[in-house]
């Protein structure tokens, strides 16, 4: 008879989506994912079956927990323009307890080219957001906020590779006024 979990598995994703999150996929060993979870070998690999099944869980709960306010705050009452000034104060403002950078951002470099499952599903979660902004623009557009000229996916597309950008030169070391300068440009640009 197997002996029962003595841990938390969301606590150990958690801590493994911080680990992955900081140092990258290739990066973060075994060791390293035992340190942060507390977890020794075993336990993660009679658990997450593997280091990639792990890593697959930790990105699936950054896109939720990420996500969840993103999504919220499109499908919302503000004007188009203050939720997309919202979404590019987000990045300028980023929480100081996390890793700086995006761990969708970081894997789409990092494996989307190399490992088709992980590429899978950072397209899918792309995909959800460009719709939620495409969909946020068009009513901007019905309401006469945004120019009924421009196309809304264009500026879906505009709007997540600034952030992504942003994400980038934060973790580049950029600072706010930089970051600032270019949620501003962005702003201008729409």
């Amino acid at each position: 008879m197997a002996r029962p979990r003595m841990f938390d598995e969301d606590r150990a994703v958690e801590a493994a989506m911080r680990a992955f999150w900081s140092a990258g996929y290739e990066a973060t060993s075994t060791q390293d994912l035992c340190e942060a979870t507390g977890l020794g070998r075993s336990s993660i690999y009679n658990t997450f079956t593997s280091k990639h099944d792990l890593f697959e869980k930790a990105l699936r709960r950054y896109m939720r927990s990420k996500n969840a306010p993103t999504f919220e705050l499109l499908e919302g009452d503000l004007p188009v323009r203050e939720k997309v000034r919202a979404l590019l104060w987000n990045t300028v403002e980023t929480d100081t307890d996390d890793p700086l950078g995006c761990l969708v951002v970081n894997s789409v470099i990092e494996l989307a080219p190399r490992d088709p499952e992980i590429a899978a599903l950072l397209r899918r979660d792309q995909e959800r957001r460009l719709e939620a902004l495409r969909v946020a623009f068009e009513e901007g557009m019905r309401a006469g906020e945004i120019d009924a000229g421009k196309d809304p996916l264009a500026l879906a597309h505009f709007v997540v590779a600034t952030i992504g950008g942003m994400r980038v030169a934060a973790r580049g070391g950029a600072d706010r006024v930089t970051l600032e300068a270019i949620a501003t440009t962005a702003l201008g640009a729409i």
